[in-house]
């Protein structure tokens, strides 16, 4: 029996070598409503958070350029960098999901740019933890209560 349950898409991530060039299709065109920003040099990574939805429902659209392209992670390749999920229990989850065999990033569990307690998925499997998305980064977000109650 699985003890923790997947909620429902917290975010998705988009990466590109021009921040302002998402912006202009995200905000300006689509009409998404940025409500933050997050630069990291360790993670190599300039991002704005934007918004679609409202309440627990809503969806962040994260677009991001690297800090320095020569540099890894590369945040813009591939250009859908990750997708994030929310998950009422991110601690049970990843026990879980180790024993079962499922690869994590280093890192372990940490606050994310929006405040919530992440963990990611590798996108390969390795010898010692052959399971993953494959090819896929997969963002655990920890659910607040709001999303919890309405999402659960």
């Amino acid at each position: 029996m699985r003890p923790f349950k997947i909620l429902g898409v917290q975010q998705i991530a988009v990466g590109g070598e021009d921040k302002q060039k998402l912006k202009k299709f995200w905000v300006d065109i689509l009409g998404l409503e940025n409500v933050g920003t997050y630069r990291s040099e360790k993670e190599n990574v300039d991002e704005d958070i934007l918004r679609m939805g409202k309440g627990a429902y809503a969806v962040e659209v994260d677009i991001m350029e690297p800090v320095d392209a020569t540099k890894s992670p590369k945040v813009h390749d591939p250009k859908l960098n990750h997708i994030g999920l929310w998950v009422d229990d991110i601690h049970k989850a990843v026990e879980w999901l180790s024993a079962q065999g499922v690869r994590f990033t280093p890192g372990g569990i940490r606050k994310g740019a929006g405040g919530h307690d992440v963990t990611f998925i590798h996108p390969k499997g390795n010898e010692e933890f052959p399971l993953s998305a494959e090819g896929v980064l997969v963002e655990l977000v920890q659910a607040p209560k709001e999303v919890i109650d309405a999402l659960g």
